[in-house]
């Protein structure tokens, strides 16, 4: 652990590393969210219907609940180092390949494949736990958050204008082009100048990466419960976009989907059962157990604050354009405030967490946040538009500062495992996205808003079951010693 002092301005070190994970998880939402900005362009450019533009935001998502598993497990196994570097430079393929498509099937593998690039987050909350003490983790993590976020913000701003820079109707494509050149350059930035570990540090690893240890015949069963809503979500996108809904894909092949996704999940039934079935016979040491149920807890809350930010920043311009009847341009400048909300509001939730505590905090936060989500219910175009900004932004603070507050928990539960831990609620981040714009697609905004704040309100009953980490928690060295890490003061 680096125990030099915490300054923001300073570029060594731990800052050093901190300013780096969040500079690569900046250009993956960078490359990721490139697509938005430029709809109408790509539309025209491609002759796509507006059917098929939706598919695409769609495919844009789909592949991010298993890659935010796989690349946590990858990441545990085999450093952040290789792992960010890795995906920065192999996601930038998929980029370029959207760039240049000239049909729908070219441009939906493309969208499809990159939805991997969204799992960039996990692998930094991992890099910046091994370097930052438990007192300034929830910071750290906020800052690294808030700030690598904030790259879907600058996506929206910057690529239209860069397109118009290069005029035509190829300029959307240079616009993007970029955007993976960007990633492609700073895998080999990053590479070169991050290490896993601060000096004489060791860098633990799990046992196994086909399945999350757990350490109570209880925790088996929960594990296998908190991956059913994974699969179930990706079944709800084969279904969005099968002949019930926008017949992108025959029958046939929705139902092979769904065969796939339960042959899936039986096989990591046996994964999971292949490297827990010793806790059934020989229980696990009390110094070398955690409780599953606080990565479940964690999953929740996750589902609720990222679930919900990822599907309010995808309605919210058209919920402003409808209801005050605004311009385009107006309506997408009015709700980008609540994505520049997180500059701020996430690391002032890991802030929050490292001075107060981490439940008080998520029990704070999450009230605020569906109560924030019952006020978005109430406007109308009655409404002064900027009363109806500041609410969205004040719902947007406990949002942010929420998911703040969730990943400055997740490092306190098991270090080595902290690359899966992240992996899985990342997971449900998405799975609340896919939920919460799957039900907006049947029912109106305010619907919209109360079905977020009745989850927020779920969550806010299931923090009862979270113990706030304290103490110290036990890795075992390669050599067969143990080494213990500070969780609380």
């Amino acid at each position: 652990m680096d125990k030099t002092s915490f300054n923001i301005a300073s570029f060594t070190g731990k800052m050093k590393i901190l300013h780096l994970s969040w500079m690569a998880f900046f250009i993956t939402f960078v490359v990721w969210f490139n697509f938005a900005p430029l709809l109408l362009a790509v539309k025209e450019s491609l002759g796509l219907s507006t059917e098929e533009i939706k598919t695409l935001l769609i495919l844009n998502v789909a592949l991010t609940i298993p890659a935010r598993v796989i690349v946590g497990s990858l990441t545990d196994k085999y450093g952040p180092r290789v792992v960010y570097s890795a995906l920065l430079a192999v996601c930038s393929i998929p980029c370029f390949m959207f760039a240049f498509s000239e049909t729908f099937l070219e441009a939906a593998i493309a969208r499809f494949l990159l939805g991997f690039i969204g799992a960039g987050f996990v692998i930094g909350i991992r890099l910046v736990s091994e370097w930052f003490p438990h007192n300034e983790l929830g910071t750290a993590e906020g800052i690294y958050g808030g700030w690598g976020n904030f790259g879907s913000a600058a996506a929206a701003f910057s690529l239209p204008t860069l397109a118009l820079l290069f005029g035509g109707e190829d300029g959307w494509r240079y616009a993007t082009a970029i955007t993976g050149l960007m990633s492609l350059v700073f895998a080999f930035v990053f590479y070169a100048n991050v290490s896993d570990t601060p000096k004489g540090s060791t860098y633990f690893k799990p046992a196994n990466l086909t399945a999350m240890e757990v350490t109570s015949k209880g925790d088996f069963f929960l594990l296998l419960i908190m991956k059913i809503p994974m699969y179930a979500a990706l079944a709800l996108l084969a279904w969005k976009v099968s002949p019930s809904n926008i017949a992108m894909i025959s029958a046939e092949v929705t139902y092979a989907i769904y065969a796939i996704l339960i042959a899936l999940y039986i096989y990591e039934w046996s994964q999971v059962w292949k490297v827990n079935k010793s806790i059934f016979t020989t229980p696990v040491p009390e110094i070398h157990r955690y409780k599953f149920k606080q990565v479940a807890v964690l999953n929740v809350l996750y589902f609720a604050t990222f679930g919900s930010e990822l599907a309010v920043i995808s309605m919210l311009p058209l919920f402003f354009l409808e209801t005050f009847e605004l311009t385009p341009v107006m309506a997408g400048m009015v709700a980008s405030a609540y994505a520049f909300m997180n500059l701020v509001s996430r690391p002032g939730g890991g802030w929050i967490s490292d001075k107060c505590g981490r439940k008080i905090t998520l029990v704070i936060l999450t009230a605020g946040l569906a109560l924030g989500y019952l006020l978005m219910a109430q406007i109308t175009s009655g409404w002064t538009l900027w009363i109806a900004v500041a609410a969205a932004m004040l719902c947007s603070f406990f949002v942010q500062a929420g998911e703040g507050a969730v990943f400055a928990t997740v490092p306190l539960i098991k270090r080595r495992m902290t690359g899966q831990i992240a992996g899985m609620t990342g997971a449900y981040g998405n799975v609340g996205a896919v939920v919460y714009l799957t039900i907006l697609s049947f029912v109106d905004y305010q619907t919209f808003f109360y079905v977020i704040a009745v989850t927020a309100f779920c969550g806010l009953v299931t923090l009862s079951l979270m113990t706030e980490p304290k103490g110290q928690m036990a890795e075992l060295n390669p050599d067969g010693s143990v080494t213990m890490i500070d969780v609380s003061h």
